[in-house]
């Protein structure tokens, strides 16, 4: 069984082959959300960029038990990307996973890049591709997007579970001795991968996809020009008179 926090992984669980290989994938991802959000992210979103990377702080610290020694959360990468985008995400979640393995030890430091890759990556940018996806075609206060943002947060979770378990089954096939027996996690990939993906698509994933919908329908009732690719009513009218003219 894979005993710990199951979606933060520990320092011992991944060989040097995978972690040094995401770390070399993470690097040019940092520099270019960074070089991004100097471009796209507006004046009155800088300030949510801050509470975004506190509120996934906070949230993946609550951590609730499940049978078999393994504990889970919620991550809070999907409300995110498709609040303040995907490459806002990448930012926001990266800081909150860089601050939680070097204050609490939760997540290693060897794996700190497999944790961003997994959370900050994979879980906004398919969270918000499948929010677009659903939500095409709607009005901004339509209750189909709810039920899109709802959906995204789902399928972000269960697909960065399957990541992470991908990752965790490939170290017995990378790193073992001589005679076979593994030296980092030991579970092959037919253990890893449905026990990461069962645990979060009949579990976690519903606590996330319940989340992502209850921030996602109080910003819509609030102000939807928060949203990421939104334009305010004056620009739409702006260019619905300019296209007239």
């Amino acid at each position: 069984m894979i005993r710990g926090e199951i979606m933060h992984i520990p320092d011992g669980y991944l060989g040097p082959y995978t972690y040094i290989a995401l770390w070399i994938i993470m690097i040019p991802i940092w520099y270019y959300a960074g070089r991004k959000l100097s471009t796209e992210l507006r004046s009155r979103q800088v300030p949510l960029l801050a509470l975004a990377a506190a509120f996934s702080f906070v949230i993946m610290m609550f951590n609730v038990p499940i049978p078999g020694g393994s504990t889970g959360h919620a991550v809070g990468a999907a409300i995110i990307g498709i609040v303040l985008g995907p490459w806002a995400a990448v930012i926001a979640i990266s800081v909150a996973l860089v601050l939680q393995a070097l204050m609490f030890g939760d997540g290693g430091i060897t794996a700190i890049a497999a944790n961003c890759f997994n959370m900050a990556v994979v879980m906004p940018f398919v969270a918000y591709y499948v929010y677009k996806l659903i939500s095409a075609g709607t009005e901004v206060a339509s209750s189909r997007r709810v039920i899109a943002a709802a959906i995204a947060g789902y399928i972000s979770l269960v697909i960065a579970s399957a990541f992470t378990g991908f990752e965790f089954g490939i170290q017995p096939i990378l790193h073992h001795t001589a005679e076979g027996v593994p030296l980092y996690m030991p579970y092959p990939l037919s253990v890893t991968v449905p026990a990461m993906v069962l645990e979060h698509a009949f579990g976690f994933g519903i606590l996330e996809a319940l989340i992502t919908a209850l921030i996602f329908a109080y910003i819509q009732r609030t102000d939807t020009t928060l949203l990421y690719g939104e334009k305010s009513a004056t620009q739409k009218m702006k260019k619905k008179n300019t296209s007239t003219a």
